[in-house]
Parts: structure tokens; C-alpha cells; sequence
């Protein structure tokens, strides 16, 4: 039997997340009224020292400041309750540099952030870590905090890649070695198991595959030393969550592996008196292979999960975009985009 915290996790007053690296960039499209995100020029006119003035304006130059997209993903989510905070930091994408320069843009406290929670071993989420741990270690040491707490899954395969119908495997690059993550300054917490991060969030442990249309990532494979293993499951993917007071469970998932209903169904049975409030990230319905999922999975989501606010992005897909922003809106679909910030204030 799955495992299941008695205590559930713990009620927040306050979440803020902000898309550090994703796929798309999209800071003009409107949001609707109630949707609880912010764009991200809304906070960049705010931050940046005017320019100049005209008719009794400022001018504020900021589109120099835009994050860069790139394929992968990762979110920065601040965590209170009462006095007390907690800021993980989910995944890296794929590239140290993109990150760091991102983390800038968006002013970015680095020695702000207390654990760095790996999803899953997929360079274009683990590729910058160690580069972006380096970075964070250094600022914590300067800051006289403790070191930075780097939560993995154990199974860490050496490479993976995906047989195309071409008849080649396109093969991510190898992934960090938990040596090289420590060398960086990052203190590893090896864990497989749900269990708590950093007492205010909530990481699954496997991922309990109940539908019957998610079935992984077709032609996945995984290597480990000389053995290489079909891998559709990808069984190290976690998710992370956090239960905001009155507004329910906001769900942190990066590729939906294992599906992504059956990503909201699990956080449903961990936090069984709460609803899912936001689902945000990768729902993985992207390609031929997994495109004729899109029906079911809108459907599923709809009347089984019934997420306040669907989220995608990252590995989502256009299609699937399409359809779960003409099924949810205008009150229920938030796109993830680099530079957004979701809002989340106890009710």
C-alpha cells in the first residue's frame, strides 16, 4: 500500500511560485480577471528605475530585462506560515547559464533558497545543477546559512534517450553524478519515499499508475554502467506540493510521467479533505505518440481531479494547450510561461 501522511501537510498563508525556466515566454497575453498570476513585465516595471519621464509618465525600459526560454523547466516556490518560511527550488532546466541569468532578471535571492528538490533525472530539469548549486552554495556560505539541502531521487540512471520512429535513439546528455553535486556545495538527500521538504511541502514518492491511457514515455530508455533498460515508466519522477488555506493543493509537476492525472489523483488521496487548487508544469501530451491522450486526459481532469487552475507547460504540447485552455477558461486555465508569478494568499 502507497504510503500516507497522517498529518497531511501543513496549511500555508502564502504561496508565491515563479517560472524560472520554461519552454515558452509570453509576457503580453492577457490573463483572465480571478486568475491568481501575475505577468512578468507587470513586476519588472516595478523594479526596474525609470528612464525618463513623458506626459507625466515614467519610462520604464524593460524588455531587455525578459527571461530567455529554453526547452525544460523549473519554478521557485516560497512557501509561509505565519513567521515562518521555506523557498525550494524545483528543478533547474537544462542549462546553468539560462538559469542564473534568469534568476537575475527576476532578482532572485540565492541565498534565500533552502532546498534545490530535483523531480526527476531528465537533463532538460537536471542538466544546470550543478552550476546553479555552485552558485547557491556560494551565496548561503556568504549569507552564514546552512548548506544547501539537494533532495534526489536514489535511482539516478547515467544517461537516457528515445528510440524515434528514425530508428536512432536521441539521447539526452549524461546526467550530474551525486559526487559532482556535492563538489558544488550541495548537501544530497537521497529520498524515493513521500516524505516532507522543508516541513512545508509535501514530496510524493512513486507515482501510482491507475488510468489505463497513461502509459509512459513510449521508446524510453535508461542506462545504467553496460545495461540499458526499456524505461517507459520513468518511476523516479516525484511531485511536489503544498496546501494553501482555504484554496486546497497546488501541485508542482514537471513532465507528468507517469500522467497527469494520475499526478492529480495521488495528490488528491495524500491530501484527501482538500481540492486541487493549481496544477502546475510539463503534462507531457506532446508528439504522436502520446497526442491521442489529450481527450482523455481533459476529460479526467475535469471530472475526476477538478483542479481549480490548470497550469501547462514545458513538455504540454500546443494541442494539448489548446484544448485544456478551450476546456478550463475563462476562469480555470493559468499557462505557465518563464516569468510569471503565481500568486496564492490564504483565503
Amino acid at each position: 500500500m502507497t504510503p500516507q501522511l497522517s498529518a497531511g501537510a501543513p496549511e500555508l498563508d502564502e504561496l508565491i511560485i515563479t517560472i524560472v525556466v520554461d519552454n515558452a515566454t509570453d509576457t503580453l497575453s492577457s490573463i483572465d480577471p480571478g486568475i491568481p498570476q501575475r505577468p512578468e513585465m507587470a513586476y519588472l516595471l516595478g523594479g526596474i528605475p525609470p528612464s525618463g519621464q513623458h506626459a507625466g509618465h515614467d519610462c520604464v525600459v524593460g524588455f531587455d530585462h525578459l527571461c530567455v526560454a529554453c526547452h525544460g523547466f523549473s519554478a521557485l516556490a516560497t512557501a509561509r506560515r505565519a513567521d515562518r518560511t521555506a523557498t525550494v527550488l524545483f528543478d533547474v532546466g537544462p542549462y546553468g547559464d539560462v538559469w542564473l541569468a534568469n534568476a537575475e532578471r527576476l532578482t532572485i535571492d540565492l541565498s534565500g533558497i533552502d532546498v534545490l528538490f530535483l523531480s526527476h533525472w531528465h537533463w532538460d530539469h537536471s542538466g544546470g545543477i550543478t552550476t546553479v548549486v555552485a552558485a547557491i552554495a556560494a551565496a548561503r556560505r556568504s549569507a552564514g546559512r546552512a548548506p544547501l539541502v539537494v533532495d534526489v531521487h536514489p535511482d539516478r540512471p547515467d544517461q537516457r534517450g528515445i528510440l524515434t520512429p528514425f530508428n536512432i535513439f536521441a539521447m539526452l546528455p549524461p546526467e550530474p553524478t551525486i559526487d559532482a553535486i556535492e563538489a558544488a556545495g550541495g548537501r544530497v538527500a537521497a529520498q524515493a519515499e513521500l516524505h516532507e521538504v522543508d516541513d512545508l511541502f509535501l514530496s510524493s514518492g512513486d507515482i501510482p499508475r491507475l488510468t489505463s491511457y497513461e502509459t509512459g514515455l513510449p521508446g524510453h530508455h535508461s542506462w545504467r554502467g553496460d545495461q540499458v533498460t526499456l524505461d517507459p515508466g520513468i518511476h523516479d519522477e516525484r511531485f511536489l506540493a503544498a496546501n494553501v488555506r482555504g484554496r486546497g493543493t497546488t501541485v508542482l509537476t514537471a513532465c507528468s510521467h507517469a500522467g497527469v492525472v494520475n499526478v492529480g489523483l495521488e495528490a488528491r488521496r495524500l491530501l484527501p479533505d482538500q481540492p486541487v487548487d493549481v496544477l502546475l508544469g510539463g503534462y507531457h501530451l506532446a508528439g504522436a505518440a502520446v497526442e491521442d491522450r489529450i481527450a482523455p486526459t481533459v476529460r479526467d481532469l475535469k471530472e475526476l481531479v477538478v483542479p481549480r487552475i490548470v497550469a501547462p507547460g514545458h513538455c504540454t504540447g500546443w494541442r494539448a494547450a489548446a484544448a485544456l485552455v478551450n476546456a478550463f477558461s475563462p476562469t480555470g486555465c493559468a499557462p505557465s510561461v518563464v516569468g510569471t508569478r503565481y500568486l496564492l494568499n490564504a483565503s
